[in-house]
């Protein structure tokens, strides 16, 4: 007997109109939602490809109508609200209320709204000080960077400040300085020996480090001109670019008994608060994994909006439809490149659980090299560092990441 479903009818709130909101849209079609879909975000654009911000439009290489994502033909008739933010939700009530005054009630919400850059809390000026999260941001920084004789401090060497210091070699800058209290570039997700490789190749490519030690206070008047390091050092700064991690925008959400201490906790369908009306997508919801221990992480991959968007808008339907769907529990492999000077970092699987146990499994670190993580003798995560054949190295296991059983808690 054919079980009966509930009219596709009614409304559903994507909050964020980001790379999460657009996929989450055009997912509740594809799932078959024919209901009212709302997208609510706070940047006048519509959504836009964020990983060439710190590359190719800092480099003056890419207009922003190459960064645009074309919705699909499905997704055709979403309605867009952009330039206004959600402020405040009452899950109880349904409604989410906007920062031009505006309440929308909803039958379905989808949380999509990311992350904003961490800031240093630092005495000194601000201005000359930058982070790298939207459009305006890139545009603004590359007027700085492209200015005669230049000296620039990046403050993180993650993946945004590794790259912000690759583009501004390129284009020239006579002084580039990466400060990080950790002792190698990228060491928390990648490990000691990938991090001593990108410190060799930034080297000779005229990056300069400053390891082991923090900011502690700027210097100027009316801009930056100096930073003081945490071991004494002053550096001389006519730039600053702050990559120092990520802060879940969720105060939205105070309020309403949700657990919101690193993003937002989602269970293995990503359903949000045991409430099965409201999801979460990309990288402001923390979802266990299926995949591998079953811990909730957030994971700030751009794989991640569209992968948490397939399978949240499924759970979604299936709820507003009454037909409450049998699925699968959430479980994404994991994938990640990073594009540095003249050579990329592929990633597939989740390199961070194995940082114990890391073996080569081809190549040479001082050259082309694959690298294995493992936990427990099993191979969770491979990293290629190089060229295309690298590359194209990591993405041979990315069947073998795939077949491989879910790890116990």
């Amino acid at each position: 007997m054919t079980a009966m479903t509930a009219p596709t009818t009614g409304r559903v709130v994507v909050a964020g109109a980001s790379m999460g909101g657009l996929r989450a849209a055009e997912q509740l079609r594809a799932a078959g939602w024919t209901g009212t879909i709302t997208v609510i975000g706070d940047e006048p654009h519509m959504p836009y490809n964020r990983p060439p911000l710190s590359k190719e439009v800092l480099a003056g290489k890419a207009p922003f109508e190459s960064l645009a994502f074309t919705p699909k033909a499905a997704a055709a008739d979403v309605e867009w609200r952009l330039g206004t933010r959600v402020v405040a939700a009452d899950l109880d009530r349904r409604v989410v209320e906007l920062d031009d005054g505006a309440a929308i009630s909803y039958d379905g919400l989808v949380v999509a709204t990311g992350m904003r850059p961490r800031r240093l809390r630092c005495p000194g000026p601000l201005t000359g000080r930058h982070t790298v999260r939207t459009l305006a941001d890139a545009q603004g920084l590359r007027d700085e960077l492209t200015r005669p004789g230049a000296r620039v401090v990046v403050v993180g060497a993650g993946f945004i400040g590794c790259e912000v210091a690759a583009t501004a070699v390129g284009l020239g800058v006579r002084e580039v300085t990466v400060v990080d209290p950790f002792p190698l570039p990228m060491v928390g997700p990648l490990g000691e020996l990938l991090g001593r490789a990108l410190l060799k190749r930034h080297e000779e490519r005229g990056v300069r480090f400053a390891l082991g030690t923090g900011v502690s206070g700027f210097e100027g008047e009316d801009r930056v001109t100096r930073v003081v390091l945490s071991d004494g050092t002053v550096l001389p700064a006519d730039v600053v670019v702050e990559s120092v991690g990520s802060v879940a925008n969720v105060e939205w959400l105070e309020g309403n008994g949700l657990d919101l201490s690193d993003g937002v906790l989602t269970c293995e369908q990503l359903r949000v608060g045991g409430r099965p009306e409201v999801v979460a997508v990309g990288d402001v919801a923390r979802f266990p994994n299926a995949r591998y221990d079953g811990v909730p992480r957030r994971v700030e991959h751009w794989s991640i909006p569209t992968d948490t968007a397939k399978h949240a808008a499924k759970a979604l339907v299936a709820h507003l439809t009454g037909t409450d769907a049998e699925l699968a529990p959430f479980a994404p492999l994991q994938t990640f490149w990073s594009d540095q000077h003249d050579f990329r970092l592929q990633s597939f699987g989740a390199p961070v659980l194995g940082k114990d146990d890391v073996r080569v499994l081809d190549g040479d670190p001082d050259g082309d090299v694959l690298v294995g993580y493992h936990t427990g003798g099993r191979l969770v995560g491979v990293v290629a560092l190089g060229g295309q054949a690298a590359a194209m190295g990591a993405a041979r296991y990315r069947a073998q990441l795939l077949k491989q059983p879910a790890l116990t808690a």
